[in-house]
C-alpha cells in the first residue's frame, strides 16, 4: 500500500505551490486539493501562457491525471463555473479528469455577504478576508448548518437554502449591515443568486464521489496520490498568526481530515517557500522591507494576488517561522521559489532569529501579533547574475548554493529543488 504525499506552502501563501505540482504531477496517479476555496490562486506558467487556478487543483493540465476536490475544500459555483470556462478556452475538458467530493461545502451568495459584513463590523481591525466567503462557509460547517455538493441532488435543497440564506440576511442585519446595497461582480444578491443558481447545472457535469473511499483505494491500489494544499503554513487557523490566518487547517494534519486518510499514510512531505517572504493583507510580518528593497522585490517578483490583485508586503526569508513550518509539518524536503527575483542584489538577508523586549528567541512567540519584534539578519553577498539558461543545480552561482546551503543548515531539511523563472521548466532538482 502506497502513502499519499503532501505539498504545502510554509510562509503566509503565493510561495508557487501550483507551479511544483504541476511540474511533479507526472511522478503522480492523482492530485487532490484538500482545503481551501476560492480564496487560493495558484499560478502555473508554460509556452508562455499564465493559468490561474483557485479550486481546480494544479494538475488539471495533465489528462492523463485525476484530479480531486476534496471534502476539505469549499466550492462556490460560479468561481468554479468560470474556472472551467477558462479550461475549455484552452481545450482542456475538465470532466475527462475532475472528480468532486461529495461532502465538499458549498459556498452560497450570502456567505459571500456575511465575509463583508463581518469584515466590515471590525473596523480597524479587519482581518484581510479575500471576500469570497471562505470564514462564513467553515462557521456553518462546524455549526453543523451548511451545505454540500451531495446535496444539490436532494429534492429538498432549495428549501433548505432559502432557509440558510434567511438566516445569514438576518444576521447581517443585526451587523447594521446593508443587505440591499450589497453587490457580487455587480450583481444584486437576487440576481447573483440566479446566477449561482444557473452554475450547479455546471457541477453536476462533474462525477461527485465519496472521496475518502476513492482515495484510500487508489493506496491500496499502490497509485500514487499527491495531496495539494492552498494558503500556506502560517496562515493555519491553529498554528498560524491568529486572527490574521484563513479558516481552515493548512498543515500536513489537514490532510487527513480533508481527504479522509490516516495519519499513518502520510508519505513526503514537501514544503514550499520562496526565497524571500511576502504576505497579503493584514498581520504580523517581521522582515518586512519598507524600503526601496521592498518595493524593488514586489516589482521584480510580480508580487499581486492572484485571487486580490493586492500588492503583496515583502521582506527578507524568516527562518525562526521557517524553521517553525517544517517542524509542524513534519517536512522532508524543501522547494525554493524565485530564485531569480535577487538576481541584481548585491546583499541578500536572511533572518536567523528574533530580538524581543531585549532577548534572542529562535522561536513563534504566542504575542506574535502584539510585541515589537525585530529580526536579527545574516547578509549574503549576492550572485548578481541571470539565471537564465541554466539547467542544473550544480551549476547554479556560488553565492546562490551558499544561501541555499544556509536555508538547509537553519532548517535541518534538504533543498530538493530550486525555481529559477516563472516556468515550469526552470526548476532544478538538486540530485538530477
Amino acid at each position: 500500500m502506497t502513502k499519499i504525499d503532501v505539498l504545502l506552502g510554509l510562509q503566509w501563501g503565493d510561495e508557487g505551490k501550483g507551479k511544483i505540482v504541476d511540474v511533479l504531477t507526472p511522478d503522480y496517479d492523482v492530485i487532490a486539493r484538500f482545503q481551501g476555496g476560492p480564496n487560493a490562486g495558484h499560478t502555473l506558467e508554460f509556452n508562455g501562457i499564465k493559468h490561474v487556478l483557485h479550486i481546480i487543483p494544479s494538475g488539471i493540465f495533465h489528462q492523463n491525471k485525476t484530479n480531486l476536490i476534496g471534502n476539505g475544500v469549499l466550492i462556490e459555483p460560479c468561481i468554479f463555473e468560470s474556472e472551467i470556462r477558462a479550461l475549455n478556452e484552452k481545450n482542456v475538458d475538465a470532466t475527462q479528469n475532475l472528480l468532486i467530493s461529495k461532502k465538499a461545502h458549498l459556498i452560497l451568495p450570502t456567505h459571500r455577504m456575511m465575509d463583508a459584513a463581518n469584515e466590515q463590523a471590525k473596523g480597524n481591525m479587519k482581518i484581510g478576508s479575500t471576500l469570497k466567503g471562505i470564514g462564513p462557509a467553515y462557521t456553518d460547517k462546524i455549526a453543523r448548518s451548511g451545505l454540500r455538493v451531495g446535496d444539490i441532488l436532494a429534492s429538498d435543497f432549495r428549501e433548505r437554502f432559502e432557509l440558510l440564506k434567511e438566516q445569514h440576511i438576518r444576521m447581517a442585519k443585526t451587523l447594521n449591515f446593508n443587505v440591499d446595497a450589497f453587490c457580487i461582480d455587480g450583481l444584486s444578491l437576487d440576481q447573483y443568486e440566479q446566477r449561482w443558481m444557473a452554475s450547479l447545472d455546471t457541477l453536476k457535469q462533474f462525477r461527485f464521489v465519496n472521496s475518502e473511499y476513492y482515495i484510500n483505494q487508489c493506496l491500496r491500489e499502490n497509485k500514487r496520490v499527491l495531496a495539494e494544499g492552498a494558503q500556506a503554513m502560517m496562515l493555519d487557523i491553529d498554528f498560524g498568526t491568529y486572527p490574521f490566518v484563513t479558516s481552515s487547517n493548512t498543515i500536513t494534519a489537514g490532510v487527513c481530515t480533508g481527504l479522509g486518510v490516516a495519519p499513518s499514510s502520510i508519505g513526503k512531505v514537501m514544503g514550499i517557500t520562496k526565497a524571500y517572504c511576502t504576505r497579503v493583507g493584514a498581520g504580523p510580518f517581521p522582515t518586512e522591507l519598507f524600503d526601496t528593497i521592498g518595493q524593488q522585490l514586489c516589482e521584480q517578483g510580480h508580487e499581486y494576488g492572484a485571487t486580490t490583485g493586492r500588492a503583496r508586503r515583502c521582506g527578507w526569508i524568516d527562518m525562526p517561522a521557517l524553521r517553525y513550518a517544517c517542524m509542524i509539518n513534519g517536512v522532508t524536503e524543501l522547494f525554493v521559489t524565485k530564485a531569480d527575483v535577487m538576481n541584481d542584489f548585491d546583499t541578500v538577508n536572511m533572518c536567523v532569529a528574533y530580538d524581543i523586549d531585549g532577548r534572542t528567541t529562535d522561536e513563534i512567540p504566542f504575542e506574535y501579533n502584539t510585541v515589537p519584534i525585530h529580526p536579527q539578519l545574516k547578509p549574503f553577498e549576492g550572485w548578481k547574475q541571470s539565471l537564465q539558461g541554466i539547467k542544473r543545480y550544480a551549476d547554479l552561482p556560488k553565492n546562490l548554493r551558499a544561501f541555499l546551503g544556509a536555508i538547509e543548515q537553519q532548517t535541518g531539511v534538504i533543498i530538493a529543488a530550486v525555481s529559477i523563472s516563472p516556468d515550469r521548466q526552470d526548476v532544478l532538482f538538486q540530485n538530477k
